[in-house]
């Protein structure tokens, strides 16, 4: 487990059983990481919030999923579910349950393939994985970039997006189940935006201190827009939620062998990440801590 605790001028960092360079699988905290490259991508006039997803990807005779917009992708209004329909979500279920195999690992190519005739419903709020594959995709090729590519140049070089477990090395970790069964790593190209990235504590630390100084691309993603659920506000996935008398500004993630959870509160000026490879939420030690954080943190970040 790691954890890191930030202000706008300095980051600390606190491990266990590991150290400060090894990475997890942050799970669908790679959902705020899109937001922030989609967010920027609004603002370099890459894309828009009515572009569609047809207008960026091969699509052509998909059906209704080429309509879809960003803006909506971004909200989790698509109307799309929760993931692409040839999955075979059953079968992959099941391989994970008994081998612990990895449920993922397409590629873009093959993600798209997998979303010809999907249903599209209602514009209600409705999390969807799928949808931020996409936006993230789609943002990345209308930008004329890989999505790997985007990620390294706008928000650095220390993230990774493996796409085969080939691509691993020593640095990684190895995530367990909740039980403590060791389980293969979730890879794959077409997960990245959504649910693939890896990333460092020192990394993660280091970008909570970009938001919170104000030099983060693409910052306009933590704003909230639209109602999410009852007392639930989102920004381009990030979720801002009134906690204990504070408003926190969070989202968190989870693979089959890891759990992380990113919190900031804007007001207070401070953040923290929970980072864990093993399957098991940490968001309430990552809201207490950020609460105890915020109302002392003069005190404990200088």
């Amino acid at each position: 487990m790691a954890i890191a605790v930030a202000s706008s001028r300095r980051v600390l960092i606190a491990t266990a059983g590991t150290d400060a360079e090894s990475t997890f699988e942050i799970g669908s905290v790679s959902k705020a990481l899109t937001g922030l490259l989609y967010s920027d991508a609004l603002e370099r006039g890459v894309v828009s919030p009515t572009t569609t997803l047809g207008e960026v990807l091969p699509l052509d005779g998909f059906g209704p999923i080429a309509a879809v917009s960003l803006g909506s992708l971004a909200v989790h209004r698509s109307g799309l579910p929760r993931l692409a329909p040839g999955m075979s979500v059953l079968r992959r279920s099941l391989a994970f349950s008994i081998r612990g195999a990895n449920p993922y690992g397409e590629t873009v190519a093959e993600l798209v393939e997998q979303t010809r005739g999907v249903r599209v419903g209602s514009p209600r709020p409705r999390y969807s994985n799928l949808g931020f594959q996409l936006l993230g995709h789609a943002t990345a090729s209308a930008d004329g970039r890989g999505y790997g590519r985007l990620l390294h140049e706008v928000l650095g070089p220390r993230y990774s997006t493996p796409s085969r477990q080939d691509d691993l090395d020593d640095a990684d970790l190895q995530g367990a189940s909740r039980l403590g069964r060791l389980v293969e790593p979730w890879v794959g190209e077409a997960l990245a935006p959504a649910g693939g990235i890896r990333a460092s504590v020192s990394t993660i630390g280091g970008l909570l201190r970009s938001i919170l100084d104000h030099t983060a691309p693409g910052l306009t993603a933590l704003r909230p827009v639209a109602d999410f659920s009852p007392g639930v506000r989102i920004g381009v996935a990030w979720i801002t939620v009134p906690y204990r008398g504070r408003t926190i500004t969070w989202h968190n993630g989870a693979t089959g062998g890891f759990s992380s959870w990113i919190g900031i509160d804007r007001e207070a000026g401070v953040g923290v990440a929970v980072l864990s490879a093993r399957h098991g939420a940490v968001d309430r030690p990552g809201f207490r801590l950020l609460e105890e954080i915020a109302t002392s943190g003069s005190a404990v970040l200088g």
